[in-house]
């Protein structure tokens, strides 16, 4: 079982526990404020609990014993996800991406520690060439999270997005392994590890 901890997060794989509580967070909880921020262009039909349980389980390997996804959990408390699809296995690229459900836990480093360990689990674990990320020109929070953790806006594709009838530009942001290693790198020597 995958177990990666940070100072203030651990990934994990989901146990069933897990999938109900995704669940609640992705169709149940009133709010839904993480869904304002998370691709709010792109609509997310509620589909019954078995149906997510399964998709889950059907995506659930990237690799053989490399998962697709795996759950952000502070002190055992889960708070979102980290995940990641193909974009093309000709060429080693990856898409990936974070949710933080509980907007208890926006702003305090929870995020882009949960990226930066799932990044760099990746990276270590796998041959990947390299690995990206999309959003739009609205969500700040996740465009610093990804430069923070050495990623480069690669593409603004203007006022390609609508929220609440506003054009947004679309963002790719990216980071080649050759970069990631020298991030790494650079960063590690700075944290003393």
């Amino acid at each position: 079982m995958i177990n990666i901890s940070g100072k203030l997060v651990t990934l994990k794989e989901a146990t069933e526990k897990d999938l109900d509580e995704l669940y609640y967070w992705k169709y149940e909880e009133e709010e839904q404020a993480s869904k304002k921020w998370n691709g709010p262009y792109i609509p997310e039909p509620t589909i019954p609990k078995q149906e997510f349980k399964r998709d889950w389980e059907m995506s659930k390997e990237l690799f053989p014993q490399i998962p697709s996804a795996l759950t952000i959990h502070v002190n055992e408390k889960l708070i979102g996800i980290v995940s990641c699809y193909w974009v093309d296995k000709h060429t080693n690229w990856l898409e990936t991406g974070i949710v933080i459900y509980d907007k208890e836990y926006w702003n305090g480093g929870y995020g882009t520690e949960a990226y930066r360990l799932w990044i760099d689990y990746l990276f270590t674990t796998t041959d990947l060439h390299r690995l990206g990320m999309s959003t739009w020109s609205g969500n700040i929070r996740m465009m610093r999270a990804a430069e923070k953790i050495g990623m480069k806006e690669e593409a603004r594709i203007r006022q390609a997005r609508t929220v609440n009838g506003v054009y947004y530009d679309a963002i790719k942001m990216g980071m080649l392994r050759s970069e990631w290693e020298l991030f790494y790198n650079t960063s590690s020597t700075k944290e003393g590890i």
